[in-house]
């Protein structure tokens, strides 16, 4: 089984990516916050340098496309293609209020907006100049759209083929219908990958039981919050010490990157909203390091965090 790392939007940038990839072994593939095209597939630079082979260089790296324009995603596509890239994955999974309000990612999924889809799918399959693979969800507002979504799926050369098993309307709240992927595990015709609710070595594993040859998982919010998981799949351990290496050289990155304390601080916090929870008793240091205006008062606390804690069993 491959693992690949799922994007998160404004955390998993390059400097993480090649900071995750130092210190933990076992991603196949990691995938950049999509890029959100505009008229003629322009990027804002951002975006551009995100995805720079440059800046990737140790990464196998797979940049993902948010539009419901094909024109665009092929300009945008065939940027990627040109610095190098041979894949290109489309979002059709994030189920954020902006984006989907437009159209675009799980919004495209609207039975409305099928007829839509489905041209935008023949004309970008027709036209791009490399591989396309996709992450959708499976419906807007119930599970049972997804047969119907399978069956579109099928009828296009994808390369890979990655579900997350929930509704928009579920968000990342609900549980994942499983049977959903074991409809597709049966009847899809394009390579399959595994997305949602994979937190633990143990939920990997049930995985490979349940879908023996299933190709490939990709994890996303469990892998932010537990950088080591795939490591420990993969039967190397990994414990509190290789945490702060990992940490220490994100927290000096983005240090060195971004212009004053403030930027600093905002950044980091984000970060330990999903890291904290690894630690046993992490409340009242993640209460503090959310409360904390200093970087002094900042570091006390994550300091304190490791030194007084330790990390949860997984």
């Amino acid at each position: 089984m491959r693992y690949y790392f799922a994007p998160l939007e404004g955390i998993t940038g390059y400097l993480y990516r090649n900071i995750h990839r130092k210190h933990f072994s076992g991603i196949d593939r990691y995938y950049s916050p999509f890029v959100v095209t505009r008229d003629g597939g322009i990027m804002k630079n951002k975006e551009l340098r995100d995805i720079l082979p440059e800046n990737n260089k140790d990464v196998y790296l797979i940049p993902q496309i948010l539009t419901n324009e094909a024109e665009n995603f092929l300009q945008a596509s065939g940027k990627m293609y040109e610095i190098g890239y041979q894949e290109v994955n489309l979002n059709l999974g994030c189920p954020s209020g902006t984006v989907t309000g437009k159209g675009r990612g799980a919004g495209f999924l609207k039975w409305e907006n099928r007829t839509k889809l489905q041209r935008f799918l023949e004309e970008i399959f027709a036209h791009a100049k490399g591989d396309i693979s996709i992450k959708t969800r499976i419906g807007w507002e119930d599970s049972e759209e997804f047969q119907d979504l399978l069956q579109l799926y099928n009828e296009f050369p994808i390369c890979e083929l990655t579900i997350h098993l929930r509704t928009r309307k579920e968000m990342y709240t609900e549980g994942v219908h499983r049977e959903c992927f074991s409809l597709a595990y049966e009847k899809c015709k394009n390579p399959l990958c595994y997305n949602g609710d994979i937190r633990t070595v143990e939920d990997v594993r049930k995985l490979g039981q349940d879908f023996p040859e299933l190709p490939a998982v990709m994890i996303g919010r469990g892998l932010v919050s537990d950088p080591g998981l795939v490591t420990r799949v993969l039967g190397q351990e990994t414990g509190k010490e290789q945490l702060w290496e990992f940490y220490q050289d994100i927290f000096r990155a983005y240090q060195k990157e971004l212009s004053g304390d403030t930027h600093l601080l905002q950044k980091m916090k984000e970060l330990w909203l999903y890291m904290a929870p690894q630690f046993m008793g992490h409340e009242k240091y993640l209460k503090k390091i959310k409360k904390s205006h200093k970087l002094s008062e900042y570091e006390f606390a994550v300091h304190k965090l490791f030194e007084e804690q330790n990390l949860k069993e997984s």
